[in-house]
């Protein structure tokens, strides 16, 4: 059965949480399994008339089936976890590997006071950089440090192995994006670790032999929150006037915005191995979209975008986010 990857494209912001809330449901896959830096991410899901923004928790919590974890790689606050298992009522069902970080109060004093992290790099400020420093270091604590989380306790390599084994569908949640990863990105406005699909599947302790299919996230148009390069970065009275303006899930800061680069989308596409591209904020782009479910109600103008992006990147769209909600898409799957 598959392991499938969904990773970000650009600089993240590009909405895979709605992918990922949305294959929860169609796919109804055994598990999800979170990968990534930690809770400096934040993934916006809409189901049945609510909000989620999640930084640790799946997005896929939405399918109450699923059994949801998170990797070695990926680092934990505690308090944030916590609190996310009251709001998705997901205490049951969700697992955290032994090895995973643990961000301590100061961990988030250095990231939201040092001149460098803060002031240079525009650091979210969640601790996670100084925490990847101190595992670097070999003196962070991990999760099998904590008391408070022997319940959730698990080696999650093995159980996404045992799943496969079991011809059992998995889903690896990825975060951030390819152009934030510390390799490949655009260094030094950068996360604290890789974030590419290969690191996903290190993060979850996956060999890249069992990996099916990469879904690359890809935004109709690019943002950025912070510093660093963004090519052919708008105004942001043009991103007004577009109807592009939004804020980050985690900071609440303004992204900055730039039309669709075919560019960096052949990169992303490059470096994470793609083999789907799922484009989101089609709506946005093209408002006569918005909810539609078939292609057959995209006019000429959008089919053309989509046929371009086929065409540059050598990659099929395989799913088109047509609204926020997780039901608002377009299910191209078949046709591939």
């Amino acid at each position: 059965m598959p392991f499938s990857i969904v990773c970000g494209g650009f600089w993240g912001d590009e909405g895979k949480g709605k992918i990922l809330s949305y294959l929860a449901i169609s796919d109804d896959p055994a598990m999800i399994a979170r990968a990534g830096v930690g809770p400096n991410a934040g993934h916006t899901i809409e189901f049945e008339g609510k909000e989620y923004k999640l930084r640790l928790v799946p997005s896929g919590f939405i399918n109450p089936k699923i059994r949801l974890v998170i990797g070695a790689g990926v680092l934990i606050n505690p308090q944030v976890l916590f609190k996310e298992l009251e709001v998705t009522k997901t205490k049951d069902r969700l697992g955290v590997d032994f090895q995973s970080g643990i961000i301590e109060p100061n961990h988030i004093e250095i990231d939201s006071t040092d001149t460098h992290l803060k002031g240079k790099i525009g650091s979210t400020g969640s601790g996670c950089g100084p925490a990847n420093m101190d595992r670097v270091l070999r003196k962070l604590k991990l999760a099998r440090d904590i008391p408070e989380l022997k319940p959730y306790l698990t080696d999650v390599s093995v159980e996404i192995d045992d799943a496969l084994n079991e011809g059992k569908q998995v889903i690896a949640e990825g975060s951030q994006a390819i152009l934030l990863s510390l390799f490949h990105g655009s260094y030094p406005y950068v996360t604290s670790k890789d974030v590419s699909a290969a690191a996903i599947c290190s993060d979850l302790g996956v060999g890249p032999t069992k990996v099916t299919d990469v879904i690359v996230v890809l935004k109709s148009f690019v943002t950025r929150v912070g510093t660093g390069e963004l090519p052919g970065e708008l105004s942001v009275d043009e991103t007004e006037k577009r109807g592009w303006t939004e804020y980050g899930a985690v900071t609440g800061r303004l992204r900055r915005a730039a039309p669709f680069n075919y560019d960096l989308a052949r990169k992303a596409v490059r470096l994470n191995g793609a083999t789907q591209i799922a484009l989101t904020k089609f709506d946005i782009l093209y408002p006569d979209t918005a909810k539609a479910n078939n292609i057959d109600q995209i006019k000429k103008e959008a089919k053309d975008f989509i046929d371009r992006i086929e065409d540059e990147t050598k990659v099929k769209v395989s799913l088109i986010g047509t609204g926020p909600s997780a039901e608002d898409i377009i299910d191209l799957r078949e046709n591939i």
